[in-house]
């Protein structure tokens, strides 16, 4: 197939995740953000977002995650979410809900802000603000998603599940519906980052992952139309891989604080590969055109057993991150497929992390990651 072909082929991106500032008032031991953290001084000016969401809109992109970090801890907040309804670009805060509330959140929403997403860390305040390692962050939480409701936003509860809270699913479902969420994301850690170092503090028993995903399915039933419950389960206990952001360089791309384009979260992780910068390149460019975008795109750099396999259009080969981490390649099967052969390696990790951690939630021995 011709570069033209195939580059004709390339659909444009739905999302982009801008993740505006890397510094953050929360401690979480399972933050996704990379292990080195842009520094204030190193992030793109005001103009130069503004000139991202522009081609982004031109792109295709549909919908803009302001994320971070703590997004609102930059003070031209309220000037690029403005930009972003100007451009006609969808517009969800991703935020920690920590000095939002009040007159920020007043003029965000008449700046045309669309969507509000709330990370909680459980459904109260003693075990929550113990995992955040801020005390009375969950009281300034519950503060924001009662002005968001109030004003009229959507509201996301995203709930990070691991061995400390794994077997509240239900309430922590309840406790979305009760603060009038219409959505909440039950997302078991990804062992990724500064969450990898905590991982046998983090890491559910298997049977936490069962009663978990268990829980889910009766709070679908017993809470349907009331509100939407999206479920990831860990990947140290799938069979199958999930798709890395619906397949690499097909539905989304990350924007970091000091500008370098990515086809996923923890894509620097892959040494071999040389992500590109808005300071110097367009979006388009990057995106049909850049070696790192198309590095891992469609199935033809695929290896078996993915090259035949009949999920490879589904799950694309699972995470190229994990593959690296786990087997030293970023082109293997993603070793949460059962058809990989560092699979029994996966679990026996799992297993391992599970039997060296017996104390309790409130007893464990995080390593907090404090970035301000």
């Amino acid at each position: 197939m011709s570069d033209a072909a195939a580059q004709s082929l390339i659909e444009p991106p739905l999302g982009l995740l801008a993740e505006l500032t890397h510094r953050c008032p929360l401690a979480c031991p399972y933050c996704s953000n990379p292990e080195n953290l842009d520094r204030r001084s190193t992030e793109l000016d005001t103009a130069t977002w503004k000139r991202v969401f522009s081609e982004a809109a031109e792109l295709g992109v549909m919908q803009v995650h302001l994320s971070g970090g703590e997004p609102t801890a930059r003070p031209d907040i309220i000037d690029i979410t403005a930009h972003c309804r100007d451009a006609g670009l969808y517009t969800n805060l991703i935020t920690s809900g920590i000095n939002v509330a009040g007159q920020k959140l007043d003029a965000l929403a008449a700046a045309g802000l669309d969507h509000v997403q709330i990370s909680f860390q459980g459904d109260a305040a003693g075990p929550a603000d113990h995992v955040s390692g801020r005390q009375g962050s969950h009281a300034r939480k519950l503060e924001l998603a009662a002005q968001v409701t109030g004003l009229g936003l959507p509201l996301t509860v995203n709930a990070v599940i691991h061995r400390g809270n794994a077997d509240r699913v239900t309430e922590m479902v309840r406790f979305a519906v009760d603060l009038g969420a219409r959505r909440i994301e039950i997302a078991h850690v990804q062992y990724y980052g500064w969450a990898l170092r905590n991982r046998d503090a983090l890491m559910p028993t298997p049977d936490q992952v069962r009663s978990s995903t268990e829980a889910v399915e009766r709070a679908r039933a017993d809470f349907a139309g009331r509100i939407v419950i999206d479920a990831v389960v860990p990947d140290y206990y799938a069979r199958r891989p999930k798709p890395c952001v619906g397949g690499w360089g097909k539905r989304s791309l990350n924007v970091s604080p000091a500008g370098k384009v990515l086809p996923c979260h923890a894509a620097e992780t892959i040494p071999h590969l040389t992500f590109p910068n808005v300071r110097e390149t367009s979006l388009h460019e990057i995106w049909h055109h850049s070696a790192a975008f198309n590095a891992y795109r469609g199935t033809d750099w695929m290896a078996e057993p993915c090259r035949s396999c009949d999920r490879r259009e589904i799950d694309f080969g699972g995470c190229r991150c994990q593959a690296l981490a786990m087997t030293g390649d970023a082109a293997a099967t993603d070793p949460a497929c059962e058809l990989s052969p560092f699979h029994a390696r996966m679990i026996a990790m799992a297993e391992t992390a599970v039997a060296e951690v017996e104390a309790s939630p409130l007893d464990t021995e995080y390593d907090y990651r404090r970035f301000l």
